[in-house]
């Protein structure tokens, strides 16, 4: 999800507006595997050229990352939305939503971000435990070993 609205159910910090506010101090962003948007987030992203990157135009193909790099500064913060991987993945999300990210597409594009940018900090959000299955759990563990990893040892 985009979570560029502008607002939602009155909140203006809302998970669905989230990424809206940091646009307000900071326009170096990009946004990787979005795979849904309203009509607000759509016109939004047109009027100030956003840098979104559509799960559907780059689901196997690699040559869009280079140009979403040279978007962002050298220093960055890397938020990882987990609902960005694909439900059959990472079924545990606030928001799942069909057609994202595959794991071994998500480690290659981490690994790119960390061999290109010095990402000064980093966090992962919106896992939903279930306490019947872990699975979600000890993938978003594992990622955030990878990307600690990538950090520190690439």
């Amino acid at each position: 999800h985009a979570d560029l609205r502008d607002s939602y159910e009155d909140s203006k910090y809302s998970h669905a507006a989230v990424m809206r506010r940091i646009r307000e101090t900071c326009k170096d962003t990009a946004q990787i595997a979005i795979r849904s948007i309203c009509r607000e987030e759509a016109d939004y992203i047109k009027k100030e050229k956003a840098a979104v990157y559509f799960a559907r135009e780059i689901t196997g193909r690699t040559e869009w990352i280079k140009g979403m790099l040279k978007k962002l500064p050298k220093q960055i913060f890397l938020t990882f939305d987990i609902d960005g991987m694909d439900p059959s993945v990472v079924p545990h999300t606030g928001t799942p939503e069909p057609g994202g990210l595959s794991w071994y597409e998500t480690l290659h594009i981490l690994r790119e971000i960390f061999k290109n940018k010095d990402v000064v900090g980093m966090d992962l959000v919106e896992l939903s435990s279930d306490k019947t299955s872990r699975n979600s759990d000890f993938l978003a563990a594992k990622l955030a070993y990878r990307m600690l990893g990538y950090k520190f040892f690439l």
